[in-house]
């Protein structure tokens, strides 16, 4: 196997109580082409999953199925079931915008909106309505901010426009932007994968310390950031789901050779 850092260890059983995201026999059609095929996959309350696998495999496309940002796409199509809080996100009852205010999204390349610090956080909040004035509103983006390991450097310049930060700056304004909705799950789509090592490190940080009130998936290229950041790991191949465990075991002792191939450097 490739020298690697030690994974992190999946929390004590008597913390993996609930499966905050509950997918069943799931499948993604782009018009006649199956980019996911039949995946069934547990994903625990407030744990870091990481989803690993070559370009291509499903990855992103299966983060995406998680608050149906998919369907901004034509022609597209699901099978099986998604299920949050016991309820099938596909139902068609169901109102994609609450989805969404409870599923947030981190992208791979930071995108703040061409508007002042303070009002990218506060963009949701009002959009929602749910701060009741202008000095909960104030309260909400501080504590997103200081969330997202963000306060103490932009305290004093809220009114600064956002592409003056750093892409570093940039992608935790995102972040902050994200909680301020005060959503359960928080998807990030190699969230590192444009910034510089040291910004990298602080997102995975911020990543761990994020995960003991949110529920984090979170897909990347990188092995050593997975094992770094996460207690579960989803090893993806062509639309599949080849293998889904604790991190630790995922990365030392796999149970598909397909996944010990690609975590070797022989395969993909």
């Amino acid at each position: 196997m490739s020298a690697l850092p030690p994974p992190r260890a999946a929390s004590p059983p008597d913390r993996v109580t609930d499966v905050k995201i509950d997918v069943r026999d799931f499948s993604f059609y782009y018009g006649a082409f199956q980019a996911l095929k039949s995946i069934t996959l547990p994903i625990f309350e407030r744990q870091v999953t990481a989803l690993i696998g070559p370009s291509g495999c499903g990855k992103s496309t299966f983060l995406r199925s998680i608050n149906r940002m998919n369907e901004t796409i034509k022609h597209t199509r699901v099978e099986g079931e998604i299920r949050i809080g016991g309820r099938n996100i596909y139902a068609p009852e169901v109102d994609v915008v609450a989805l969404r205010q409870r599923v947030g999204m981190v992208f791979q390349r930071p995108n703040p909106f061409p508007q002042s610090i303070f009002d990218n956080v506060a963009f949701g909040p009002r959009v929602l309505g749910t701060a009741r004035d202008a000095a909960a509103l104030r309260a909400r983006v501080e504590a997103s901010l200081r969330e997202a390991g963000l306060w103490d450097e932009v305290s004093d310049r809220l009114d600064m426009d956002a592409h003056a930060l750093n892409p570093g700056q940039q992608q935790r304004l995102c972040i902050a932007r994200a909680v301020a909705t005060k959503p359960e799950i928080i998807l990030m789509d190699e969230p590192a994968s444009a910034l510089d090592p040291v910004a990298t490190l602080r997102v995975e940080t911020l990543m761990r310390d994020l995960a003991e009130e949110y529920t984090i998936v979170v897909v990347t290229h990188n092995m050593q950031q997975a094992a770094r950041v996460s207690e579960w790991t989803g090893f993806f191949w062509l639309g599949e789901l080849v293998e889904h465990g604790p991190t630790g075991r995922i990365f030392t002792q796999p149970r598909e050779k397909l996944t010990e191939d690609y975590l070797t450097g022989r395969r993909g």
